[in-house]
């Protein structure tokens, strides 16, 4: 049995649900779960004395795109909204390939890691040259972050009206038989795990109908949970109502796009019928001031969220979007 027992941290939070503030307690880590906490306890395994520190639980991440780790700052993109940022950018991704992705992993995650970030989520949805889910699965094995990778895609292309170009998109069954392939390889469901696997279409704009609905009746059937960007900026909203005749929250609603097992990104632009369904569904939010700033989307309604009782979590974004 593997236990490490921190002993004797000058302060403790312990974000319980009393939330409380322990002074020279311990922590007892056993097999990677936090097995107690209190005062004077014992173990035979590491001994970690932490004495003159103070000691939290480590912080979620609930969005990234690692890859983009590596193009930071880039030229052009600076001044641009999201779909002009995006439309600057899709060429220089669209040369990576599995190397890039598999250091631009690392980079992230050591960075998370180095400012007390002990899980992340990240949402890759594009695979150019060869590149596969695995190759950011393995990167955190060796950084040695807890991991939610979760396997998004892209559909539609340029010529069919989508954002993207055509080089960046997948056939739809090739991204439904991936998904499954990398849930039966990599997902671990149990308590403690250090991998979980989710389904991610990118965004009601970059994939179709079917594939919103086809990816939900998946992640049900195989027990992982669902994410993708909504209600991102005005062009988001706009987009939307041309395309779909509705608002976001009700696209995601009509293809089975809520519940507490799905987590949508940004949210900026939500409005009080949409922070309603999500509060009555469970449906979470991941914030992200950052990049929200950087690219000019606006602030999101973080505070009618919570009073809502709206689960929100923090993400940091893609590397690029926050530079």
């Amino acid at each position: 049995m593997n236990e490490i027992l921190i002993r004797g941290a000058d302060f403790l939070l312990t974000m319980n649900d009393a939330r409380e503030e322990l002074r020279g307690a311990d922590i007892l880590i056993r097999n990677g779960i936090i097995a107690a906490v209190g005062h004077a306890l014992q173990s035979d395994g590491e001994l970690v004395l932490a004495a003159g520190c103070v000691v939290t639980p480590g912080l979620v991440n609930t969005h990234h795109h690692l890859y983009q780790s590596l193009t930071r700052a880039v030229p052009g993109a600076q001044d641009a909204l999201l779909f002009g940022w995006l439309k600057t950018l899709y060429p220089i991704w669209g040369r990576f390939g599995p190397e890039e992705m598999r250091v631009s992993a690392l980079i992230g995650l050591a960075e998370l890691a180095l400012s007390g970030c002990t899980l992340s989520s990240d949402h890759l949805y594009i695979f150019p040259n060869g590149t596969r889910l695995e190759d950011t699965i393995h990167a955190a094995a060796e950084i040695g972050l807890r991991f939610h990778p979760t396997r998004g895609a892209m559909s539609i292309g340029e010529s069919a009206g989508g954002l993207p170009p055509d080089a960046l998109v997948e056939d739809e069954e090739h991204i439904l038989n991936d998904c499954i392939r990398v849930i039966d390889s990599f997902h671990d469901a149990s308590d403690g795990s250090m991998c979980r696997v989710g389904i991610a279409p990118c965004s009601p704009f970059s994939v179709s109908r079917d594939l919103m609905r086809n990816a939900a009746l998946l992640a049900r059937d195989k027990g992982v949970m669902l994410h993708t960007h909504l209600a991102e900026n005005d062009e988001d909203i706009a987009y939307s109502e041309a395309s779909f005749g509705c608002r976001p929250g009700q696209y995601a609603e009509e293809l089975g796009w809520t519940g507490a097992d799905v987590w949508h990104a940004h949210c900026v632009k939500l409005d009080a019928q949409e922070i309603d369904l999500f509060s009555k569904t469970r449906t979470g939010a991941a914030h992200c001031p950052c990049s929200n700033c950087r690219l000019g989307s606006g602030i999101a309604p973080v505070r009618a969220m919570r009073d809502a009782g709206v689960r929100v979590g923090l993400g940091v974004d893609g590397s690029a979007s926050n530079d």
